[in-house]
């Protein structure tokens, strides 16, 4: 099974890869880079992806740096949304499934305050949530063999791309710097190990899992400030961690209050996904904090 795979070298494409070397890469991965494919340029993009054969192609890439994004309309929406229905129309063209990234971000303003399934309307607060959510509505018009997979606030041993580490390691950082954190406390989210949504990937693919939404991130809801506290509980670091309000950290980008995603249907289907605390504990062990 040849698959494409768009941003190879971010948090979740990097455990992409190596999830399918540890099962003896049961399908064939092509790495689609930055080196090889400049994405940003659609037309350009696009004609060189259909000089390949695949069978699947799997898109991890996007713009998603989300307070920069506030001020980069254009260029997310060229992104997220316009390079998205064109990767859409080249898999349904190829006759190849399409499997796209898409964020918790495509929720925020709703106000549901319990973990939201696939169908449950978008209302996103920001650009990158905008966008996002618009890529998806053009990528399943355009393909009807598409599949959006939903994440949320991922940690994986890559860090995330451009943002120099992910939460878990920059709590740790900070943590050590300075013996103090004050971590916003009204905002829910579904902390995420990219391990296993990699691993959930390979199996959808593997198994041809039906087209639509997923929503696939670990189980259990947490504020970013009990996140940070359980990172800082599990390596037992001395350090104190203290909830804020989202008023005391401003940010260019508003960030949702709630938008913690239901997992029943890909746990049911697909794989039970682990409760976030034990995703967490393996990525501690994994990066020797723990032992």
């Amino acid at each position: 099974m040849k698959t494409l795979l768009l941003g190879p070298n971010g948090q979740l494409g990097t455990d992409i890869r190596l999830a399918n070397e540890r099962r003896g890469e049961p399908i064939e991965i092509q790495s689609i880079g930055r080196d090889r494919i400049e994405l940003s340029n659609i037309g350009a993009a696009i004609s060189s992806l259909r000089e390949l054969n695949f069978d699947v192609l799997i898109n991890c890439s996007g713009y998603h740096k989300t307070d920069e994004v506030e001020a980069n309309a254009q260029q997310a929406f060229t992104i997220n949304t316009h390079l998205v229905k064109g990767l859409a129309e080249l898999a349904a063209e190829k006759r190849a499934n399409f499997f796209h990234i898409s964020t918790d971000y495509v929720f925020g303003g709703q106000q549901q305050r319990s973990p939201l399934k696939e169908g449950a309307p978008k209302a996103p607060v920001n650009v990158y949530g905008a966008s996002k959510a618009m890529g998806e509505d053009l990528a399943l018009l355009a393909n009807r063999d598409t599949r959006i997979i939903r994440v949320a606030s991922l940690f994986g041993v890559a860090g995330a791309s451009g943002k120099g580490g992910n939460f878990v390691e920059t709590m740790l950082r900070l943590a050590k710097e300075r013996g103090e954190l004050r971590i916003v406390a009204d905002q829910t989210m579904s902390p995420t190990s990219t391990l296993d949504v990699a691993e959930a990937i390979l199996d959808m693919v593997l198994n041809q899992a039906s087209p639509g939404i997923w929503h696939v991130v670990n189980s259990g809801a947490s504020t970013w400030y009990e996140f940070a506290a359980r990172i800082v509980s599990d390596v037992n670091l001395d350090a104190r961690v203290l909830p804020i309000k989202t008023e005391e950290f401003p940010t260019p980008a508003a960030r949702p209050r709630y938008s913690a995603l239901d997992n029943d249907k890909v746990s049911k289907i697909i794989r039970p996904m682990r409760a976030w605390q034990d995703a967490l504990r393996d990525y501690l062990l994994a990066k020797g904090y723990v032992s």
